[in-house]
């Protein structure tokens, strides 16, 4: 007996032992969908890795932006690994705030991810960030209620067509909306939508001399279609909506059209967490009458923060959570249709992908569709599709949603809101030198 204790006790200590020198990993991540699952599967990467610890930030979008920019231009090291997007990667990489991905192993296979997303990713041929899910932008419809009203959404369809077929679709006793979009304010929630809106009417942030653009009448065709067209079929409130509010609405039947991120696909499809699982269709993000279906193209990545002590850690789980290894972890444990998608080349030629997720096409073709080096038929000194990529763009993309999302309120009207937007980008493009 005493042995046996003697023998338990040492197994004891020596488990506590190497929990004591197990590293931690703090991580900051969106509130999304994929990154919550995430969550959920890291038990597999804790039992490969035992002397390596996670500890969870999760946020919701506008606040976690705010928190990691704060940390990493301060050189905080609150965070080991951070949920950025493809807009912060160049930027944050060219001014030393991301580690290169060097060390992800030979598994990783770097050269399976598709280019697009690749190259939104690496500076100088270097990857910075590890893409966990890429997307564009397209139209997710009702088509029972599509049918029950008579009207057809064809895979490449106009505003107008949309308009048409929302304002049908409506029907307020029953708490039916025929269109949900994105009004709560930030640079990467109502203006990734309407930056995307407004490039599909032939409008532009700024000119070639980096004047704003507000002033011109495609912002104001835009702007005002996005709020008549809401005020006429979308649901109360929606000037606090993001993804997460519209996805739900969606997925409870609350919402006959959503235009959004491709990414939403695996969800609103999934029995589990949608009532319209197997009444869904889908369609290009639309056009306002030129050629340009938004040029949306984005991507929640994982990256290393140069301030990092737990470099060679922190590698170990990006390469985990993103390599080909991960998405057949989540098809074994949810089905093909719910592994993350937009980044690999492998998944789009699997078969039993193909099969299982009826959106896989129509998002690749979003995807290829999008031209991030020209985001407007007008010449522009920026790239980006649903936001100008320079480091201002944060604080005035934000600024400007902010009027818009008021607009959308009826707090203000959509010249005043214009207006606003154009005398606050002035003014800050001008304290930033690009406006002499």
């Amino acid at each position: 007996m005493l042995s046996r204790t003697l023998l338990l006790s040492a197994v004891s200590a020596l488990a506590m032992a190497s929990f004591a020198h197990a590293e931690t990993l703090t991580i900051a991540t969106v509130n999304n969908g994929d990154m919550v699952r995430m969550q959920k599967l890291t038990e597999d990467f804790t039992k490969k890795n035992p002397d390596i610890q996670l500890e969870w930030v999760t946020l919701e979008e506008n606040v976690l932006r705010q928190r990691v920019t704060t940390d990493i231009a301060t050189k905080g090291g609150q965070y080991d690994i951070m949920t950025i997007g493809t807009y912060e990667v160049p930027i944050w990489a060219k001014q030393g705030w991301l580690l290169p991905l060097d060390g992800l192993g030979d598994a990783y296979d770097k050269s399976d991810l598709l280019p697009a997303i690749s190259d939104a990713v690496s500076v100088d041929g270097k990857l910075y960030a590890s893409p966990f899910y890429g997307e564009s932008a397209m139209v997710m419809y009702r088509k029972d209620l599509a049918e029950k009203a008579g009207v057809t959404i064809p895979e490449k369809p106009t505003w107008d067509q949309i308009a048409e077929a929302a304002k049908k679709m409506t029907d307020k006793s029953t708490e039916t909306y025929g269109i949900c979009l994105r009004g709560k304010a930030g640079w990467g929630e109502n203006m990734a939508l309407l930056t995307a809106t407004a490039n599909s009417f032939g409008a532009r942030w700024f000119d070639e001399k980096w004047t704003p653009q507000f002033d011109q009448p495609e912002w104001k065709k835009a702007l005002q279609f996005y709020v008549d067209l809401m005020k006429e079929a979308g649901p109360p409130g929606a000037s606090s909506n993001g993804f997460n509010e519209n996805l739900a609405l969606f997925q409870t039947g609350k919402c006959g059209i959503w235009i959004d991120a491709t990414v939403a696909a695996s969800f609103v499809t999934n029995p589990k967490e949608s009532k319209v699982a197997d009444k869904v269709g889908y369609a290009l993000f639309p056009t306002g009458g030129v050629e340009n279906h938004g040029n949306w193209l984005w991507a929640w990545n994982l990256g290393v923060p140069a301030g990092t002590k737990k470099a060679e850690a922190a590698q170990k789980f990006v390469s985990w959570a993103t390599d080909k290894a991960y998405t057949e972890l989540v098809a074994s444990k949810e089905g093909w249709a719910n592994v993350p998608p937009g980044t690999r080349k492998s998944l789009y030629a699997n078969p039993e992908y193909e099969k299982a997720a009826p959106f896989a096409k129509i998002t690749l073709d979003a995807m290829n569709a999008a031209n991030t080096s020209k985001p407007t038929i007008k010449p522009v000194p920026y790239t980006g599709g649903q936001f100008v990529a320079i480091p201002e763009f944060q604080g005035i993309g934000t600024a400007v949603g902010q009027q818009f999302s008021a607009a959308l309120a009826g707090s203000m009207t959509v010249d005043q809101a214009l207006r606003g937007a154009q005398a606050l980008t002035t003014r800050e493009m001008t304290k930033g030198g690009y406006i002499k």
